[in-house]
């Protein structure tokens, strides 16, 4: 589990097919491997990947086929710029949100506006997550925990200020660009919760949640 708070730009390094699948080396930039072992997660560019190898730059891991049809993985050479967060401890700050590090679709930048010192972007999620994302409501983007500041059917807006800029690859960002995206971990399992089901004793429903005194 990861709050979206990048830690630090690594690079990507090299990758490696192999048996259909790839293996990734990240350089760490300046991120803290002190603490990190053989089967930690590492958030990279918002996916989670299981550390297989230490280096005294980095580290490598493996992308299955999965992960490269769902994000945009496959699109990384070497030399790609990549969010890197490590998995957070009980004693974290969750400075941003609950992220899973399992990316649901690609999203695509489809304007940046400089707005003062800040930057927006108008973004086009796939039109299938589009009903997770909600004005004033959180996303994850390339790992980087970010709130929605407008939403028009599958659009959505965002406001970048300058220390994010700084510190993560959305300075890069540009029309066109390709970038992961999770969606908020709690509206996937309300949709789950208020849809009926064959599984389910009884399925969560508005009446049910007004009945309980959870709606007026």
């Amino acid at each position: 589990m990861f709050t979206g708070i990048i830690e630090a730009v690594g690079k990507v390094l090299a990758i490696k097919p192999v048996g259909g699948d790839v293996t990734v080396r990240i350089h760490g930039g300046k991120l803290d491997l002190s603490d990190v072992k053989l089967g930690d997660s590492i958030a990279t560019n918002g996916v989670c990947l299981t550390v297989t190898q230490l280096h005294g730059d980095g580290y490598s891991a493996d992308v299955s086929g999965e992960t490269l049809k769902r994000t945009g993985f496959a699109k990384l050479k070497a030399g790609s710029p990549v969010n890197l967060e490590k998995a957070l401890l009980p004693s974290t700050r969750l400075g941003g949100h609950l992220v899973s590090g399992h990316v649901d679709g690609v999203a695509t930048v489809e304007s940046r506006v400089e707005a003062g010192r800040a930057i927006e972007f108008w973004l086009k999620a796939p039109s299938e997550l589009a009903r997770y994302i909600a004005e004033k409501g959180s996303v994850t983007l390339d790992g980087i925990s970010l709130t929605v500041n407008d939403v028009e059917g599958a659009r959505f807006k965002l406001t970048i200020v300058p220390h994010t800029q700084g510190e993560t690859t959305i300075k890069d960002w540009r029309a066109g660009s390709l970038v992961n995206l999770e969606v908020d971990l709690l509206a996937r399992y309300v949709e789950r919760l208020l849809a009926p089901s064959e599984a389910s004793q009884g399925a969560v429903t508005l009446d049910l949640l007004a009945r309980s005194g959870f709606m007026k």
